[in-house]
Parts: structure tokens; sequence; C-alpha cells
């Protein structure tokens, strides 16, 4: 996927083999930080083509100490959160919900896979993926599914290159709770880029 990042910070050289590094300052970091009450939990998300159902992409929402998102070689253009090589920063339930609807088009539907965990394991989670970036093109599913060994309880998940597994390993822990999202957008994801992008200027505008 092509990297259409909204960029804070010094982008390093990019070569052949690694990703763009992105850091964003503390400051801005700090600001955008989002921190949602209740239960901690993780939710999974798997961009799958309607046509053959093939897995193109995994991403993973953590809520913890604070709410990011793990966009692992993402392609999400916004203007709104942060980013520290590949996790995003100041994630709100709206976000989020662009986030679903920038993948999910007439081409692609997304599944979003929520478990809860424990406090402490939510918080393992956001150490991990803050340490595993920058992540190389078309390897999502690679560093996601590695992530996700690491925790307590999903000690059985397959490292994997393939999205749809570590979707089938979600689907088998206790209590997940699974949702399809379904649009009939345009396959050019920038358009739904632009109108995102739109709405969050007028947003800032109306402040």
């Amino acid at each position: 996927m092509d990297r259409r990042r909204f960029l804070i910070g010094l982008p390093l050289a990019l070569s052949a083999c690694t990703a763009q590094e992105v850091w964003a300052p503390d400051d801005i970091v700090a600001r955008a930080i989002h921190r949602k009450p209740g239960d901690k939990y993780l939710t999974l998300y798997t961009m799958k083509n309607i046509g053959s159902g093939n897995g193109a992409h995994s991403s993973l929402v953590i809520n913890a100490s604070q709410r990011v998102l793990f966009d692992p070689a993402g392609s999400f253009s916004q203007e709104a959160m942060p980013e520290r090589n590949d996790v995003l920063f100041g994630v709100t339930p709206q976000l989020e919900d662009f986030y679903v609807s920038f993948h999910a088009r007439v081409t692609y539907y997304v599944v979003g896979q929520t478990v809860i965990v424990r406090p402490e394991v939510a918080e393992q989670a956001l150490n991990l993926v803050m340490a595993a970036g920058p992540v190389p093109q078309a390897n999502c599913a690679r560093v996601t599914s590695r992530i996700l060994r690491q925790l307590p309880g999903f000690e059985g998940f397959r490292q994997t290159w393939d999205p749809n597994r570590i979707e089938e390993d979600f689907a088998k822990l206790p209590g997940v709770v699974t949702r399809e999202y379904r649009e009939n957008d345009s396959d050019d994801k920038s358009v739904a880029a632009a109108q995102i992008n739109a709405q969050l200027r007028a947003q800032q505008q109306s402040r």
C-alpha cells in the first residue's frame, strides 16, 4: 500500500528494506491523547476482499491507559491523529469510525473483533506496538501476529503473514464480539480520505 500519512516530525531516509520513520513531538502527542474509561480491550481489524475473501490488511485498536491505533504499514491519510512509527494517538470513537469507513468500500469490507482483556494485558499490548514500528510494506500481519502471541491468553496465535489467520485465531478467544462493516464507496481510497479530512477541517474551524 502507498503510504500517504499525515506526518508530524522529521522523516528519516527510506530504503527498499525499511519503512519510513515518523515521530511526532511530545507536546503534540500529549495534546492528542484520548482515554476511554471502563473495560480495557483490543479490537482487531481485518480488511478483506469482497470477491475472494482474502485478507489485505491487519490493524489493532488498543484501549489501555490511552487509546491508540496500531496501523502497521497503513495507508490511512488523515489530519487529526499524530503518529509515531505506525502508532496513531488520540483515537476517539469518531476517528476510529473514520478509519473503518476509509477502508470499507465497493471492493473491500472490514471485520472488527473486540475482546475485553485485563488492564495489564492491554498495557503490555500498548508497549509492544510502541516498540514495533515502523513496519515495512506487506508486513502488517506478520508483526501484528507476533505482538499478539506475546500477550497472556493469546499464546496460541499462529505467527503468520496472512491477515485471515489472525482473524481466525481471534475468533476463538472467549467473549469475542465480531462486527462487519460494508460500504459502497469508490475503490479509490483517496476519495474517502479527502471527504474525511474535509469533515475534520470543518470541525476544527467550528470550534
